[in-house]
């Protein structure tokens, strides 16, 4: 098989992986190197300004010894199969760089022999791009569970980023849909990571010449309804693994049904809004300070699709507003819709100068068509005379239903 077929199969292998982004590394170029993952950050969407930031995301091999029932690589799927060797996938990546086609690489692989053996092909990859090549772009890689820790810690001395996919927010739903992975095998190599990481701040913080191990951190991703789960599960166990990890992120990915299983028949892609609300989720606990309590529950188990879930939380809460934006606090403000930490400290620091009103939060560029229904400026209230919650509702929804409209005056 020439290298042309292997990039074919093994690219498309590796397009259900989503858990690649912005780098966050550190790492400088050296003036014999190449690249330099610190100059723009690589990930696979876009950036800020708008460019497109790119990466060459394939697997190693996509021969895999597990039956996992979700994954169009399990091994008894009637697939096309291929493997690199680690020269190819580095000749690959130095190529495509030189090219200006990509500007790093994000590397998987199906556990083509054992957790171990995959390793060792990782960690040679990453040593030919960083100690021949000279290579000094950003490198993520997966981190394959069970594999020992001594395997782990090497190659994280090279990579900038490694990931251990979670894959099913629940035990039991892994147990059923992967029964070859437990929650223990991918929890050790995360636990690992995250010790090895603090120790290397520490060392980083005594010696001036310290190593980095994974200086854009680690991160994992959790397949969303291939167990029909609720939101409230899938939140709960992410916010976990950031309070016991010190994960990067948490990416999610809707689950699509490419494989045909007993345990999946019926199950149905989820919705994109789905996923997209979960995002929204995750960022309000990352940033904006919420308890993943705060935004789905017993009572709540399952976000709203058609509303963000800040605005949710805000009208499940409407008797804690209106507040007075000249008198909040930063935390306080981050609770209103519509409002996020840039406006907050905008906010914050034009009021030591004079107390604001409505012609202060335009000249400060501060947009307050969600915010009006949920402050008052010096007093003054402008959200109009909402009659109902399920009016404001219908009022801050992204995708309104024809539930109200304008009467006519004739």
């Amino acid at each position: 098989m020439d290298i042309n077929e292997k990039l074919k199969i093994l690219t498309d292998s590796a397009k259900y992986d989503v858990s690649c982004s912005s780098s966050g590394s550190n790492r400088k170029n050296s003036k014999k190197g190449l690249g330099n993952a610190s100059y723009s950050g690589i990930c696979h969407s876009w950036s800020e300004d708008g460019r497109c930031i790119s990466l060459l995301k394939i697997l190693l091999s996509n021969k895999c010894v597990y039956d996992c029932e979700y994954c169009i690589n399990r091994k008894s799927m009637n697939v096309s199969r291929a493997e690199f060797t680690p020269r190819e996938v580095a000749n690959l990546t130095v190529n495509f760089y030189k090219r200006n086609y990509i500007e790093g690489l994000f590397l998987s692989s199906a556990v083509a022999i054992s957790p171990d053996n995959t390793m060792e092909l990782l960690i040679k990859t990453a040593e030919i791009l960083r100690d021949e090549y000279n290579f000094n772009g950003y490198i993520h890689m997966k981190a394959i569970p069970s594999a020992s820790d001594s395997l782990i810690k090497k190659l994280g001395n090279l990579v900038d980023r490694l990931s251990v996919n979670i894959e099913l927010p629940t035990e039991k739903a892994l147990s059923i849909l992967a029964p070859s992975k437990s929650y223990n095998s991918i929890y050790t190599p995360m636990s690992n990571i995250n010790k090895l990481i603090l120790e290397n701040n520490e060392d980083k913080r005594k010696f001036k010449y310290a190593n980095n191990f994974v200086p854009a951190g680690q991160t994992t991703q959790m397949i969303i309804g291939a167990s029909n789960e609720t939101d409230s599960t899938i939140i709960n166990r992410s916010s976990n693994l950031y309070k016991n990890y010190n994960l990067k992120r948490v990416y999610y990915s809707g689950y699509v049904p490419v494989v045909k299983s007993k345990y999946t028949q019926g199950i149905k892609k989820p919705p994109l809004i789905r996923e997209h609300r979960l995002y929204q989720a995750d960022w309000l606990m990352r940033y904006y300070k919420f308890g993943a309590n705060e935004i789905v529950n017993e009572n709540v188990p399952n976000l709203d699709l058609n509303l963000d879930p800040k605005a949710s939380w805000a009208i499940r809460n409407i008797n804690m507003f209106p507040i007075e934006i000249n008198h909040a606090n930063y935390n306080d403000l981050l609770r209103i819709p519509g409002i996020g930490p840039t406006y907050a400290l905008r906010i914050i620091k034009a009021r030591k100068f004079a107390k604001l009103s409505y012609d202060s939060l335009l000249n400060l560029k501060i947009s307050i068509k969600k915010a009006k229904y949920f402050i008052l400026v010096d007093g003054v209230y402008k959200g109009g005379n909402i009659s109902s919650t399920d009016y404001l509702e219908y009022l801050l929804s992204d995708r309104k239903e024809k539930k109200y409209e304008q009467l006519s005056f004739f």
